[in-house]
């Protein structure tokens, strides 16, 4: 089973995320993808695929150090990359700006699939893949087939390290609330890791 899109947008995603990411972080990257795919075909959302493989490509390249802000949360950032990667790909700029809203909104729990159905797709896939919120949800076929073509690597604590010193430099952002909230507890105890 593969979790690539096959398009030039799709293409070029992939390729800019395999550039700056590391393996931990792109192959999460794809696995947030392939949750929020499988989430939209089980509730029977429909959904832009390249939009949202695209905005997941790329929701954590302000986490990397090219890319990382000084002052802007790590996923404001990521939208910024997203929105001028996509303006090279000849998107026009309403679609642009989605790409960059889904990756910036993918951090809130607050957005329904009526409302915004990408953005709400993104923030269960990574939900899924970073704490196992609603990782029951998805077969233990799908779920093993996922992890064994895209690794996690030691994903839970890298991925909380990047949050911490997010947390510590941007003490007002969403990934300071996540950690404040309980994240170690929560991604430290993802059923993804218990294998």
């Amino acid at each position: 089973m593969s979790w690539i899109l096959d398009t030039p947008s799709a293409r070029a995603a992939f390729e800019i995320a395999s550039e700056y990411a590391d393996k931990t972080l792109l192959n999460h990257s794809v696995r947030s993808y392939a949750f929020a795919a499988a989430y939209a075909a089980a509730h029977g959302l429909s959904y832009d695929e390249e939009l949202l493989y695209v905005s997941s490509l790329l929701h954590d390249l302000g986490l990397t150090a090219p890319f990382d802000n000084h002052t802007l949360p790590f996923e404001e950032a990521g939208g910024h990359v997203a929105r001028v990667l996509t303006a090279g790909l000849g998107w026009p700029a309403a679609r642009r700006a989605r790409a960059e809203e889904v990756i910036v909104l993918h951090m809130r729990d607050d957005v329904s699939a009526t409302g915004d159905v990408e953005s709400h797709l993104l923030q269960v896939g990574t939900s899924a893949d970073v704490s196992g919120l609603r990782v029951a949800e998805f077969g233990p076929a799908f779920r093993t087939a996922l992890v064994a073509e895209y690794p996690r690597l030691g994903f839970g604590p890298a991925f909380l390290a990047l949050f911490e010193d997010q947390a510590v430099r941007k003490p007002d952002c969403a990934a300071a609330a996540f950690v404040a909230g309980g994240a170690a507890a929560r991604i430290t105890s993802n059923p993804l890791d218990a294998a």
